[in-house]
């Protein structure tokens, strides 16, 4: 009889907190986002502040992760810094109106593996690019807020990258053993770039092949962090 050849998991040190990127690894961004993009392609429009078709989806899709500066240097790179800030406005008056009309997802079993993470003792935070209102809004509609110890984007703190905002949380909370969980390059280099462990998630599909190399470990399904958590040592 043939045994299947055991996977090898990387032996990982258990944290004392976990902390989570939003876009593409608690929230699936595209639900939300893309009826928002071309609202606000079309209100830019009838503001007169734009002109042509928008831009392909692909672009913005391929920017998450990123700052809204740098996003919109990538979707509109001709449209001057007004637009740019005008763009920032409307996209969180559309994105906080879409979710608070419903239909917005999670991925799947990420209200149940949280709950069980949070069960074990672990602290639980997140850590996002995104605007503050927009990750307020996402945690309060989707019902997370118990679950997190602390929300911490860039647009509340005001930090330039992510590296920068996980030491802002990491200190703030006298943390030295955390776990970094997300999708994107910049995830990598702000749990590297603070010492820490990282675990990239590559069910989303929004970045590059490469998108998370360095990552100590690759989940494809987000349950698989219950598992890596209690083979850890």
């Amino acid at each position: 009889m043939q045994h299947e050849e055991k996977k090898m998991s990387p032996v990982l040190k258990k944290p004392e907190a976990m902390v989570f990127d939003m876009d593409g690894t608690l929230f699936q961004t595209e639900s939300l986002l893309l009826p928002a993009y071309h609202g606000m392609f079309d209100r830019l429009r009838e503001e007169g502040l734009f002109s042509g078709p928008t831009p392909p989806e692909e672009l913005i899709l391929g920017s998450l992760g990123m700052l809204l500066a740098q996003i919109w240097k990538n979707v509109m790179p001709d449209a001057d810094e007004a637009v740019h800030r005008r763009a920032d406005e409307l996209l969180l008056e559309l994105e906080i109106e879409g979710l608070n009309n419903g239909g917005t997802l999670l991925y799947p079993g990420v209200p149940e593996t949280l709950a069980r993470l949070k069960e074990r003792g672990l602290r639980l935070f997140v850590a996002s690019n995104g605007l503050e209102d927009y990750i307020h809004t996402i945690v309060t509609v989707h019902e997370l807020k118990g679950l997190f110890e602390g929300l911490y984007s860039a647009g509340g703190q005001g930090t330039a990258t992510k590296t920068e905002l996980l030491k802002l949380l990491l200190d703030h909370h006298g943390i030295d053993r955390a776990w970094m969980v997300g999708d994107r390059s910049s995830d990598v280099e702000a749990g590297k770039g603070n010492g820490q462990t990282v675990i990239g998630c590559a069910y989303a599909g929004f970045g590059k092949e490469d998108e998370l190399k360095g990552s100590d470990a690759i989940i494809s399904s987000f349950a698989e962090l219950l598992t890596l958590y209690d083979d850890a040592e």
